[in-house]
């Protein structure tokens, strides 16, 4: 009876700290030199293989389809991220390309859209949307960058009950993604 007593106050314990973790605390570093990307994640998060689909995803151990991903496709040599167009042209296409790839009636909206330059030349666009999908609604925030002839997305998506929980965890893991 002890033993299930210690068990049961471990079990408690370890998601009584899970949550107060996965709600804004701390951000774990993730660096893929190959690729030539870094970012933060929450702590508490753990990588998944997910074929075909992105690069790397990571996502809550409780709450599954809360998640981070980098998706990597390819663009002419010469293009440079102005090239695509504006934030706005830029997240205005990807949600009518998420609309168009969607077979269930799916409906994505651009939020915002803001250009970033940073001190060493590059220049990123972070996109937020919300998506109306027939499983429920999700926000998702996203950071866009071209180099080497390659499209960096990085992706951080939560269920839109849990945004206002999650959205400064999320911003700062948006915020953190870089390419080098």
């Amino acid at each position: 009876m002890l033993k299930r007593l210690a068990t049961l106050f471990l079990l408690v314990f370890a998601v009584a700290l899970q949550s107060c973790v996965g709600g804004g605390g701390g951000l774990l570093s993730y660096s893929d030199p190959y690729d030539g990307y870094d970012f933060m994640y929450p702590t508490g998060w753990v990588e998944v293989i997910v074929p075909g689909a992105a690069d790397v995803v990571f996502h809550d151990i409780i709450h599954e389809t809360e998640n981070v991903s980098v998706v990597i496709s390819d663009v002419p040599d010469d293009k440079k991220l102005e090239d695509l167009g504006t934030p706005t042209d830029v997240g205005y296409k990807l949600s009518k390309s998420f609309n168009a790839i969607s077979e269930n009636g799916s409906d994505v909206e651009l939020v915002s859209a803001q250009r970033i330059d940073t001190p060493d030349n590059k220049t990123y666009y972070i996109l937020e949307y919300v998506a109306d999908l027939p499983a429920g609604t999700r926000h998702n925030l996203a950071s866009a960058i071209v180099r080497r002839g390659k499209l960096y997305t990085f992706n951080a998506s939560t269920n839109e009950d849990r945004w206002d929980k999650m959205k400064d965890t999320l911003k700062q893991s948006v915020a953190s993604f870089k390419v080098s």
